[in-house]
């Protein structure tokens, strides 16, 4: 459940004050990209990286962007202060206006900003997920972007729950597995660790991007290549990555057992993330609460 304020372009407003209208052609067609940062002490963990993303996106996408980085991080801040968010998530939205047929004559921004938190989502670990072929395709111009056009993923993730699955597996069009609907996966066969590749159609994580960073150094070599199902079915481990949930074991897929869960690995790189965590946070949280 969303908290109380939201941030809507350049004003704080209670949630029911805050109007969208279907004169937004962006609103109703999906052009628009949105993500999730996670909320530490008070501190938007890795706004840098979720803000890199969004601006590579936008530029993908031809989303209209007239927004800075600081300015979008002072908003998000007071808007955590005024929601009293400690721990959470907040949620940072753009969406693009004033094209086609469908819009209206009401004076819009080209695009429209929307920030809002909310408490972490409960999560079950370790995770059972399951399988869903030709769910992602590494061939749309949109693989890999957080676009607001998100019916896909959680359509796929509302049938697994439904099924008592924590999350899916999503195949691509290769049959090659690429991410689940809002994780990213990781599987370990003896003493390697692979990832699907970006080409594989899935989103360049931000959990996924720091653990592919923090775990060489660390003496835990990680490799981006093609998996198929049986890699998992096979695997030793099998965690996801998550903004979220973080670094999490899974405890089936499809099916298919794990039996450690979690493993040596999972613990391993779950410190090293947590330990990046307590060190980013330490370095910004004067300045955020100033803000």
């Amino acid at each position: 459940m969303i908290h109380r304020f939201v941030f809507h372009n350049q004003r704080m407003l209670a949630i029911e004050d805050v109007r969208l209208s279907p004169g937004q052609a962006g609103l109703l067609c999906g052009w628009g990209l949105f993500t999730t940062i996670r909320i530490v002490e008070g501190v938007p963990f890795a706004f840098e990286r979720h803000w890199k993303r969004l601006a590579r996106d936008a530029e993908r996408t031809h989303c209209s962007f007239p927004f800075e980085p600081e300015r979008v991080r002072d908003q998000t801040n007071e808007l955590l202060r005024a929601n009293d968010v400690r721990e959470g998530c907040a949620r940072i939205y753009v969406v693009h206006n004033q094209f086609g047929h469908w819009q209206s004559d009401e004076s819009f921004p080209v695009a429209d900003l929307v920030i809002c938190s909310a408490p972490l989502p409960p999560h079950r670990e370790p995770a059972r997920l399951t399988l869903a072929e030709h769910g992602r395709q590494e061939g749309s111009p949109l693989a890999g972007l957080k676009v607001t056009s998100w019916l896909n993923n959680v359509w796929h993730l509302y049938e697994a729950q439904q099924a008592g699955y924590d999350e899916v597996v999503l195949l691509n069009e290769r049959g090659e597995i690429a991410e689940c609907t809002a994780a990213n996966l990781f599987c370990v066969h003896g003493d390697e660790i692979a990832t699907p590749p970006l080409s594989s159609g899935c989103l360049e994580g931000v959990t996924r991007s720091i653990v592919l960073e923090i775990g060489p150094p660390a003496g835990v070599p990680i490799e981006e290549r093609r998996l198929y199902p049986e890699d998992l079915y096979t695997a030793d481990e099998v965690l996801i990555t998550s903004t979220n949930r973080g670094v999490i074991s899974a405890s089936e897929v499809h099916g298919n057992k794990i039996a450690a869960a979690p493993g040596p690995f999972a613990q391993k790189l779950e410190k090293l993330f947590a330990n990046y965590v307590r060190e980013y946070v330490d370095a910004h949280a004067a300045a955020s609460h100033r803000r």
